[in-house]
C-alpha cells in the first residue's frame, strides 16, 4: 500500500472486487429487498457506523477495541452495533457487505473495511481526510470523552438506567425499518387486542412495517 495507490483507492478497489458498494449490496444471493432495505437503515442509523464484538465502552476482541480506539482519536462521532448480540444480523450482514469478518466500519452507508485498513487509513492520515470528506463533524476530545465515558458507571446512563450494549440494541432495532411496531405476538398472531387493531391500521394505510414481539424477549 505504501508504494503503491493511496490507501482509500486501493479500499475502493478491493469494495469493487468484492462487490461491497451500495448498489452491489442490493443483490447480494440469499437476501430479499425487504432484508436488504432493513440492514441499510441500521447502517445508514448513524454517519459513522461500527458493527463490533461488544460495546465501544465494554469490547470484546483487540480488533475491536483498537477501531473504537481509532474513532476516539479521530474525534468522531459514532454507532455501534454488537453483532455479538444478534447472530442473524451478523451472519446476514457478511452477506451483503461481502466481507465475512468483524469489526466493519461504514461512513454514510459506505464500507470502510475492517481494523486493518482502518488502523492503515489513520496511520497515514487519510480516515481524517475521509470524514472531512463526507462532511462527517468531530468534537473537541474533552466533548467526546465526556459523551463516550456517559454520566453513569460501568456504562449505564443515568438518565435512562439502561446499559450502553442494550442502549445500542434498542436503537438497532428501532432504526431497523423506516416504520417499526413493538407488539404482543406477530402481525399475522397479534396476542392482545390493542396490537392488532395497530396492525389493522397500517395495513388500511398500506404501509410496509417491520415487527417485534415482545414477549419473545423480557429485557427488550
Amino acid at each position: 500500500m505504501a508504494v503503491g495507490p493511496s490507501i482509500l483507492e486501493t479500499v475502493k478497489e478491493l469494495a469493487k472486487e468484492n462487490g461491497s458498494s451500495q448498489v452491489a449490496n442490493q443483490v447480494q444471493p440469499g437476501l430479499s429487498d425487504a432484508l436488504v432495505k432493513q440492514l441499510q437503515h441500521l447502517i445508514n442509523s448513524h454517519s459513522v457506523m461500527l458493527f463490533m464484538k461488544g460495546s465501544p465502552e465494554a469490547p470484546r476482541c483487540g480488533f475491536s477495541q483498537k477501531v473504537v480506539d481509532i474513532l476516539k482519536d479521530e474525534n468522531v462521532e459514532f454507532g455501534s452495533f454488537d453483532i455479538l448480540s444478534d447472530n442473524e444480523v451478523c451472519e446476514r450482514l457478511k452477506k451483503f457487505s461481502n466481507w465475512p469478518t468483524f469489526p466493519q466500519l461504514y461512513c454514510k452507508g459506505e464500507l470502510f473495511g475492517g481494523c486493518d485498513i482502518a488502523i492503515a487509513m489513520h496511520e497515514s492520515g487519510e480516515l481524517k481526510e475521509v470524514f472531512r470528506d463526507h462532511g462527517i463533524d468531530t468534537k473537541g476530545s474533552e466533548e467526546l470523552k465526556q459523551s463516550n465515558s456517559g454520566s453513569g458507571k460501568g456504562g449505564i446512563s443515568e438518565s435512562t438506567g439502561l446499559s450502553a450494549t442494550l442502549t445500542s440494541r434498542l436503537k438497532s432495532l428501532i432504526f431497523s425499518s423506516p416504520v417499526m411496531l413493538f407488539i404482543k405476538g406477530k402481525p399475522d398472531e397479534p396476542k392482545c387486542g390493542f396490537s392488532g387493531k395497530v396492525v389493522e391500521i397500517l395495513r388500511e394505510e398500506k404501509v410496509n412495517f417491520e415487527s417485534f414481539d415482545i414477549l419473545s424477549n423480557d429485557e427488550v
